[in-house]
């Protein structure tokens, strides 16, 4: 086995999760990334826990929405629910042999779907009190190909990120975020972008490889009403298969009022109807990993890129004191290299961070 999936799966178990013995640990993952997955389940075992492996295939997403009945989208999977709630800590691995394979579903049908599936997302990611979790990614030939990498170049890559000194760089992020934590409003000055966002009295989160692996990234919860201003997104938006390119959004009140695309307009919206909540902020996120410095089309490494920010339509994180409830937590991301942030009136970034 490369010596580099076992030292992501001991970061994971002994870092990311803290697994501890008797605890209940579910990991879910497609088999694609079983390397990955045997090597954990293995330390699961060692450090006394008990591992309940979730193995996904090829194909599943699109075999259900192809075939779903209406009564089956809106089934809440209780026995999923149920298991997750019994479980001490969750991992989970993303991975799979084709990026595309929702491109020609119904939007509509993944929307529904979201939403009916939204309380196990909510609890999964908003009480790490109950469950702690962590997901990450596995290596394959399609991320390789949507990266614009050979195989080994794209592992080169995936773990570069992943493996480097994570104490190190949280100190830098921690000096960042007490900065952040003072300001009332944080704005964001770029190419054809100027976005005011209200963060008063809500605290920064530093990840430095807790709840994502790779890490490297300080988020909030903006306050719900408080945007205003106008973004556009240096980077294509993907998700279920679609690509959405050269988004603008404008917003009023906290809430998108304009949302236009040169591609896949028509599905941006659509996801940003999901319901009441689509349509604001649930989290403001900036990039600090130094390791990542291309965009790769994969948003577990793009919002960790050096340089950049995303924001989340949807979901808000209560840990970061946010109420804004959605089914839809999409995040997009924007290049900073040559951009300014201000902390109210204070010039905190400028093509580099001046803290």
């Amino acid at each position: 086995m490369d010596q580099r999936i076992q030292d992501v799966a001991k970061t994971l178990v002994d870092y990311s999760i803290g697994v501890k013995k008797n605890e209940y640990i579910i990991v879910e993952g497609g088999i694609e990334a079983i390397p990955l997955i045997k090597e954990i389940y293995r330390l699961i075992i060692k450090r006394g826990a008990f591992p309940k492996v979730n193995l996904g295939f090829p194909g599943q997403s699109y075999i259900y929405y192809k075939n779903a009945s209406n009564e089956q989208l809106k089934k809440f999977p209780e026995i999923a629910f149920y298991e997750i709630k019994k479980a001490q800590g969750y991992i989970g691995i993303h991975s799979t042999k084709n990026t595309r394979e929702l491109t020609n579903t119904d939007p509509k049908k993944i929307a529904l779907r979201q939403r009916v599936t939204d309380p196990i997302t909510h609890y999964i990611v908003n009480t790490r009190k109950k469950i702690r979790r962590c997901s990450t990614l596995f290596p394959t030939e399609a991320f390789a190909q949507e990266a614009d990498m050979s195989l080994d170049e794209y592992e080169d890559f995936v773990f570069g990120a992943m493996l480097q000194d994570w104490k190190k760089l949280k100190v830098h992020m921690d000096r960042v975020k007490k900065v952040l934590d003072k300001a009332e409003k944080i704005r964001i000055v770029g190419e054809d972008t100027d976005l005011e966002i209200g963060v008063k009295n809500r605290p920064f989160i530093v990840d430095a490889g807790e709840e994502n692996f790779p890490g490297g990234e300080i988020f909030n919860a903006p306050l719900e009403y408080e945007t205003e201003g106008r973004i556009h997104f240096t980077y294509p938006a993907i998700r279920a298969g679609r690509e959405v390119e050269d988004i603008v959004v404008e917003f009023k009140k906290g809430k998108v009022v304009k949302a236009t695309a040169r591609k896949n307009e028509k599905f941006l919206n659509v996801m940003l109807d999901t319901d009441k909540g689509s349509r604001y902020l649930g989290e403001l996120g900036i990039g600090f990993n130094p390791k990542v410095t291309r965009f790769t089309k994969d948003l577990l490494f793009d919002e960790k890129k050096y340089k950049s920010i995303h924001l989340a339509f949807g979901m808000a994180y209560t840990e970061c004191k946010g109420t804004n409830k959605s089914a839809l937590h999409w995040d997009i991301v924007k290049d900073m290299s040559k951009g300014i942030i201000y902390a109210d009136n204070r010039k905190v970034f400028v093509n580099g961070w001046k803290i």
